[in-house]
């Protein structure tokens, strides 16, 4: 049989979309292989966030060519539907299939496999901006098409965890509706569309009977979940639903915006042990001014309120936020409020993005470039600033007894565990992953 293997790129929608080509390919016979140098067929799957994740992806897919000329390269996930002809250009590149047709992956290597004469025949049929894409700049064959007549979400069939993730990750919702003057994501994403509560159900259920202990419900806009749906649903009814018909030990969230972090919501997170206290909310800046500029539907003011909220709640939540460090008319006044901001507020961890140009967006047609000098000093203030915030919540932390999770990482003499509150801790000795214990921070 032939051997497959898979590198992934970005953020948890794209790592649930990699896991769902994964179970779709076992289920077609193929085989895993230890190592992309072992592969038959390797498969990337890109994020196209910023120009560093393309530039990722590219220098991937040059290095894995060169270990194994022989292999048979698959470009999938949001670059490929973005830009199929850069990547399709590059040596070593035989398919470039966008989200749009991601699920006809394991149908285009049955039919290569099946009819290897008939390789060179796959037509490309993909259409941006209403032209046919040429197949002149490469070899690659070229399948990608209109995302926003996408209509599906695809889910990884449940397997054990212990594989090489405690912790499965459930998509429930994919794509957007927000039009983010920075964000490319939509346009590769498509609109917000939802898993019914009771698919959400039975793919919980599914987990837990694989042996899944903690689950991370994912999305692209999370907290638009079930607004597509009729009758319409939300987050917190499919929440509940979780918790009232599966026996799920703890549920986590991915990111969730400002504007969905309501009272309402808080008070269910807080109402219940099995829901981890960790809340991951996009800030990307302090800067009123520059909050506008971006197309965020929120100000500081309210995004403060539901901070304190949280942390009136649940005193030790965990709270993260990403914030985006350069973006076109930042001014050193508006970096300050950034900084500013974030030290009052109870933030546990930043996760920190030089702005990157996305083509298509609004922010690509703005003047008052800040200079990369300039990126990259504020880049480097917001990590720092990071860092002693996650520091001093974890001395305040420390001495408590905290549940927490075994992952699949351990030295020899401890194992890596994660506990409700988003905090790594190290468990004394070699453990299994995906167990539960008890331990001093």
């Amino acid at each position: 049989m032939p051997t497959f293997s898979i590198e992934n790129f970005g953020c948890r929608a794209t790592d649930a979309d990699a896991s769902a080509m994964r179970s779709a390919l076992l289920a077609d016979g193929l085989t895993p292989a230890s190592e992309h140098s072992a592969a038959d067929v390797v498969i990337l799957n890109t994020c196209t966030v910023t120009a560093a994740a393309d530039s990722q992806a590219r220098e991937a897919l040059r290095k894995i060519h060169l270990a194994n000329p022989g292999a048979r390269i698959v470009v999938t996930g949001c670059y490929a539907q973005r830009a199929p002809e850069e990547l399709a250009a590059i040596e070593g590149v035989e398919w470039v299939v966008g989200n749009s047709h991601q699920s006809k992956i394991p149908e285009i290597l049955r039919d290569a496999a099946r009819q290897p004469q008939r390789i060179h025949d796959f037509v490309a049929v993909a259409e941006l901006a209403d032209d046919p894409l040429s197949l002149a700049r490469g070899p690659a064959k070229i399948l990608t098409g209109d995302i926003f007549a996408q209509a599906t979400i695809h889910t990884a069939p449940a397997e054990s965890p212990a594989r090489d993730r405690t912790r499965p990750i459930l998509k429930i919702q994919d794509g957007c509706n927000n039009r983010c003057s920075y964000c490319v994501i939509p346009f590769v994403r498509g609109r917000s569309r939802s898993l019914s509560p009771g698919e959400v159900v039975r793919e919980v259920v599914n987990n837990v009977d694989a042996g899944a202990k903690e689950i991370v419900l994912s999305g692209i806009n999370l907290g638009s979940y079930g607004r597509d749906l009729d009758p319409r649903a939300g987050l917190a009814e499919v929440v509940r639903r979780i918790l009232d018909e599966t026996p799920l030990d703890r549920l986590r969230f991915s990111s969730i915006e400002p504007q969905d972090v309501t009272e309402e919501f808080v008070a269910l997170v807080a109402s219940s042990p099995r829901i981890a206290r960790h809340f991951h909310i996009p800030l990307q800046s302090g800067s009123d001014r520059i909050l506008r500029a971006m197309h965020r539907w929120y100000r500081t003011a309210h995004y403060a309120e539901r901070l304190q909220l949280i942390r009136r709640a649940l005193p030790d939540a965990g709270i993260g936020a990403d914030v985006i460090a350069g973006f076109p008319g930042e001014t050193d006044q508006d970096f300050r409020d950034t900084l500013d901001f974030i030290e009052r507020l109870p933030f546990t961890y930043l996760h920190v993005f030089s702005f990157s140009e996305r083509p298509g967006t609004a922010a690509a047609a703005l003047g008052e470039r800040v200079p990369a000098q300039t990126i990259r000093e504020r880049a480097r203030a917001l990590r720092a600033l990071s860092e002693r915030k996650s520091a001093a919540f974890r001395a305040a932390q420390t001495g408590r007894s905290l549940r927490a999770l075994t992952l699949a990482r351990n030295d020899g003499d401890s194992t890596e565990a994660l506990t409700g509150n988003y905090l790594k801790m190290k468990i004394p000795g070699r453990h299994p992953a995906n167990e539960w214990h008890e331990a001093v921070l």
